[in-house]
């Protein structure tokens, strides 16, 4: 027997816990927005770097700083990847769910 009945939540917060609406999914957006642009400066930045090695000529300095360019731009992607890897780990360890940090919910009363 419920002595209090059944509470349901107000029409503008009852799919704040839902991915697809709400909070999750501007959430949800954001990361995707944040790795896309990553990528894209990625591509933008070898293509300049490429280029930067093909015009440097026998000039040392400048193939150098190509090569340089190229390194760094590589790293920042296995950074981008990598989080992504870290991320789905601890969700596996300490949530055992390997996509809970990747696709985050809030939890609805």
């Amino acid at each position: 027997m419920d002595i209090v009945g059944k509470i349901t939540a107000p029409s503008p917060i009852a799919n704040i816990g839902n991915v697809d609406t709400g909070l999750g999914a501007l959430l949800d957006m954001a990361v995707k927005t944040i790795v896309v642009g990553a990528a894209l400066y990625a591509l933008i930045n070898l293509l300049m770097a490429g280029y930067a090695f093909m015009s440097a000529g026998d000039d040392p300095k400048k193939v150098q700083g190509a090569w340089a360019k190229i390194y760094q731009t590589l790293l920042g992607l296995a950074f981008t990847a990598g989080a992504f890897v870290l991320a789905a780990i601890f969700g596996k360890l300490i949530f055992d769910d390997p996509t809970f940090l990747l696709k985050p919910t809030i939890p609805t009363l």
